[in-house]
């Protein structure tokens, strides 16, 4: 399996301690998060978008061209870029060239996003919302593979004069999956043009997030794809990751500020039904417990779902130093046992995406021994100068 660290940027404060950062240091804490993952072998670094209520991750692609310049070798998505309000040429040009900066590193994930506040701020109708991504997506797939095209559509003033965005990808179109979350039109848009899914697994039963999976694989064979790159995505739920020695520890320490965050949210359509933090660690997709607990959860979830990739995301209301912890804690205590319990071809021999990056494409066991490496490194950092 691969793991992807996932940040859509909320910006709110510790429900226990009322503490908040600022705007600033919470940007830059994203892109120093990224910096730290790449050290610890994490394959992926995905920036969510959104345009409405707490986060400030309305600008994505600034902060992913942030992230470039401070690594070498992650690979960078988005989690998810919301195409049904955006301009595909705008989204052909500025993604490129985070492809261009990061040689190659850029893989995108695209969806109509979960906030309905998001449609008339860009003077759009929610109703039309799955017409208009399927109408950009296509726009947006031969803007990154034609030259000189011109196009005509719905929602878009037709290009009739001969188009060619800039710059152009680094090397070739980056692939794009289809974020999936609360219906079954994404996972047929993905199956239609045999790109990958991936899941939310946020804020319903596992049940249905499988019926939404296995619709997208029903119709990715219907349409006559190479099953070999089928690959699948799952999130963790909203909570964020929090591991300690044992469950109960975790669910004492993490179980208060999760549980306000989530009865204090209140936004019809999209609550979590796991309101406390029994419920969430037993039935929820919440990775919150000892080691052993999150890798028993994660291999769960694969035997339902058969997923390639794994996104976490942090709880990022803690402290920083705290994050930072668990998420070195999670790729030495969780990741290896996860990758062998569960290998995949996603980024490695087999996938055609896998040379694509000049650094990347390294084993699941290169990962490994690069995460053992690392942590030796910054232990033995820490011996010499405390």
């Amino acid at each position: 399996m691969r793991f992807q660290v996932l940040d859509i940027i909320p910006h709110l404060k510790n429900p226990v301690t009322g503490e908040i950062v600022s705007t600033a240091d919470r940007l830059n804490q994203v892109v120093e998060t990224a910096r730290r993952a790449e050290d610890l072998g994490y394959d992926s670094f995905s920036v969510g978008e959104r345009h409405a209520g707490e986060f400030i991750s309305s600008s994505p692609t600034t902060v992913l061209a942030a992230i470039a310049a401070v690594s070498t070798r992650i690979r960078l998505q988005s989690g998810v870029t919301v195409l049904s309000v955006l301009d595909p040429v705008r989204v052909a040009e500025d993604y490129a060239t985070i492809d261009q900066l990061s040689r190659g590193r850029l893989e995108l994930v695209i969806g109509k996003g979960n906030e309905v506040l998001q449609y008339p701020l860009f003077g759009l109708d929610l109703a039309d919302q799955w017409e208009l991504l399927a109408e950009k997506y296509a726009l947006l797939r031969r803007l990154w593979t034609e030259e000189n095209l011109t196009w005509s559509g719905r929602f878009r003033t037709a290009l009739t004069e001969p188009t060619t965005t800039t710059p152009r990808p680094f090397s070739g179109a980056p692939r794009v999956w289809h974020g999936s979350a609360t219906s079954l039109a994404s996972a047929a848009l993905a199956a239609q043009w045999g790109d990958p899914l991936f899941t939310a697994n946020a804020i319903q039963p596992r049940e249905n997030y499988k019926l939404l999976i296995d619709h997208y694989r029903e119709e990715y064979d219907r349409h006559g794809h190479d099953p070999r790159h089928q690959y699948l995505g799952s999130g963790s739920g909203a909570g964020g990751v929090f591991i300690a020695d044992t469950t109960q520890e975790a669910k004492r320490q993490f179980g208060p500020v999760y549980e306000a965050l989530t009865t204090g949210r209140n936004v019809p359509g999209n609550n979590s039904p796991y309101r406390d933090i029994d419920h969430a660690v037993a039935d929820g997709p919440a990775l919150v417990g000892s080691p052993e607990q999150v890798i028993d959860k994660i291999l769960s979830y694969h035997a339902l779902y058969g997923h390639d990739l794994q996104s976490i995301s942090l709880p990022t209301t803690l402290p920083f130093a705290q994050q930072l912890e668990i998420l070195e804690r999670f790729a030495l205590e969780v990741i290896p046992a996860v990758r062998a319990a569960a290998p995949t071809t996603l980024w490695a021999d087999g996938d055609p995406y896998a040379s694509r990056p000049e650094s990347a494409g390294s084993t699941e066991a290169d990962a490994a021994a690069r995460v053992t490496a690392d942590h030796n490194h910054h232990r033995s950092s820490y011996v010499r100068t405390h």
